[in-house]
């Protein structure tokens, strides 16, 4: 089985929203880091030498490749991240080996025989 990371480095409030998305979509699970920082074109505000930004999380999940796509595009409609530049983003690469994920490759195979 050939797996897919995406990365998601989203406004911490909707964390909670982009994981049960992407669980509906097909992940079998997820991790969350929370306090990530990140800059994009534009520098971010301060008010006194205080950050006005918002707080990141970054979420990774291991997802079997034929479901990464469908789980990649549910993130970004919940995450909006199309429609309000500055919001997050997420991205997905190749994953060579995995191990430890054998609970997940029983019940993904069963949901990807269905798709298939």
């Amino acid at each position: 089985m050939h797996f897919k990371m995406i990365v998601v480095l989203v406004e911490d409030e909707k964390t909670d929203a982009i994981v049960d998305a992407a669980r509906d979509a097909g992940a079998t699970g997820s991790t969350v880091l929370n306090n990530a920082r990140g800059e994009g074109i534009e520098k971010n505000k301060t008010f006194f030498g205080l950050s006005l930004e918002s707080q990141r999380d970054m979420i990774i999940l291991l997802v079997e490749e034929h479901l990464s796509r469908h789980i990649l595009e549910e993130i970004n409609r919940v995450g909006e991240f199309d429609a309000k530049p500055g919001t997050g983003i997420a991205f997905q690469l190749d994953v060579e080996d995995a191990v430890g994920v054998a609970k997940q490759v029983e019940t993904i195979t069963g949901n990807v025989k269905e798709l298939l």
